[in-house]
């Protein structure tokens, strides 16, 4: 695609990025079929040849819209479309530049302003751990709307306290201690099972993907930076790896490489922290046969379906059993960061059936379930249309619980169903503690 941009933006990293990108793009509409929210709305310019064609405008010196800017806000930054487009368009990154373009142009009513600037800070604030307790606490009288966002209250259960000669680094992340605190506990759990000590340094927060992608690519930078600062020490020191359990995070950490490559005091840096950067997916999968010896409850042998007892369904936090004399019966929910963002595909999967699981599989397993950071607050008729048909394809096989790899999901998944959605890494560290309960 030939582009002829603007003088505003010819001359800076921003354009001859873009510039690049739209140059790969060949008009071929693969990316319309994968696309969520071209597959509700049916408009061209809702999915991302139509989006890419917006941006190309904008970056061409054409006055961009309220309307421009609408089409722009309701994409998911799934990154569905990256993996379906055969000429490795990195549709991602263009769409940051598109948005911050627009933004800088068409200015905000003082409302969605607001809202925007309450996400940015808030989430990422000190003070959301004691917001989120309250809301909590109120959470038996809110409405639905709010009630659907503040998740029931979890235990948290032990850290482990051992040393280990092998030491990982670990992101606690800002909103999933405050939102599902259990997480980040059984994945050092799990590791310290393993032999590895994760070192969360608490000088470390918010990924930067909160504020980056509602267009605050400063405040998302200085995130960057803040995170880089708190991981050099240790990394110095010889933490071999930079673990994630929010594939979320993962996702963003990984491009800090990208995100300060013009930096000469960071470049660096942020280039070895994202080389260093793992999923857990990523390293766990290579540890199956310790993780299998270590399990307290071998599951034998699924019976025929027939024969199977159904599980209850438990509510929110709701202890939900599990039947130990038999392969546990689960469905994941692969997050669009996880298998678009950072292309893990399957592991979790394996895993999951290497030690012992039923994994079912489900249709359009490709899809995205509308959580998409902030997505699900600032467009929410589309969020819950694109939940509910996930969990649709989801709830099908009738699971006993339906796992996932990002807190974002997690949250979004269970504010539709009764059946239980939790990390798989939970699911993992209540077999290797004993525990036959979800």
């Amino acid at each position: 695609m030939q582009t002829n941009l603007a003088d505003f933006i010819k001359h800076t990293p921003e354009g001859q990025e873009a510039a690049g990108i739209l140059g790969k793009c060949v008009h071929c509409g693969f990316c319309t079929a994968t696309c969520p929210t071209y597959q509700l709305l049916g408009d061209e310019l809702d999915g991302p040849r139509g989006r890419i064609y917006l941006i190309k405008q904008v970056l061409e010196g054409v006055r961009p819209t309220e309307k421009t800017q609408l089409h722009l806000d309701r994409c998911l930054t799934c990154r569905n479309c990256e993996t379906t487009c055969p000429s490795g368009v990195q549709y991602g990154r263009l769409v940051d530049i598109g948005r911050k373009v627009v933004d800088e142009q068409v200015p905000r009513p003082f409302g969605a302003r607001v809202v925007r600037q309450a996400l940015k800070a808030g989430l990422t604030s000190p003070l959301f751990g004691p917001a989120m307790k309250l809301g909590q606490l109120a959470r038996p009288l809110l409405p639905g709307s709010l009630k659907s966002k503040v998740p029931a209250p979890q235990r948290a259960g032990d850290t482990p306290s051992r040393s280990h000669p092998r030491r990982m680094l670990m992101l606690a992340g800002c909103v999933q201690p405050a939102m599902l605190p259990n997480i980040n506990t059984a994945t050092a759990r799990v590791f310290d099972a393993l032999g590895i000590e994760l070192v969360v340094p608490a000088a470390a927060g918010c990924c930067g993907a909160i504020r980056y992608h509602l267009n605050d690519h400063d405040g998302g930078l200085a995130d960057a930076r803040a995170n880089i600062d708190a991981w050099w020490p240790h990394i110095e020191s010889g933490c071999e790896a930079i673990v994630m359990n929010a594939s979320g995070c993962g996702a963003q950490v990984r491009e800090y490489g990208h995100m300060l490559r013009h930096d000469p005091a960071y470049a660096a840096k942020a280039q070895r922290v994202s080389d260093l950067t793992k999923d857990v997916a990523e390293v766990l999968p290579s540890m199956a046969e310790a993780i299998k010896a270590k399990l307290v409850h071998q599951p034998s042998p699924a019976p025929d379906s027939g024969a199977r007892g159904q599980a209850p369904a438990g509510a929110g936090g709701a202890q939900h059993r599990v039947r130990a004399d038999s392969a546990p019966r689960v469905v994941f929910h692969s997050p669009c960061t996880l298998q678009h963002g950072q292309q893990i595909r399957g592991e979790v999967e394996s895993l999951l059936t290497a030690l012992g699981a039923e994994v079912s599989p489900v249709g359009e397993s490709h899809f995205c379930c509308g959580s998409a950071g902030t997505y699900s607050v600032l467009q929410p008729d589309l969020a819950y249309k694109l939940r509910d048909r996930r969990l649709g394809h989801l709830e099908a096989p009738a699971p006993e619980v339906i796992l996932s790899a990002n807190v974002g999901c997690i949250t979004h998944l269970q504010s539709g169903t009764e059946r239980p959605v939790r990390h798989w890494i939970e699911w993992l560290d209540a077999r290797l503690s004993g525990s036959v309960t979800q």
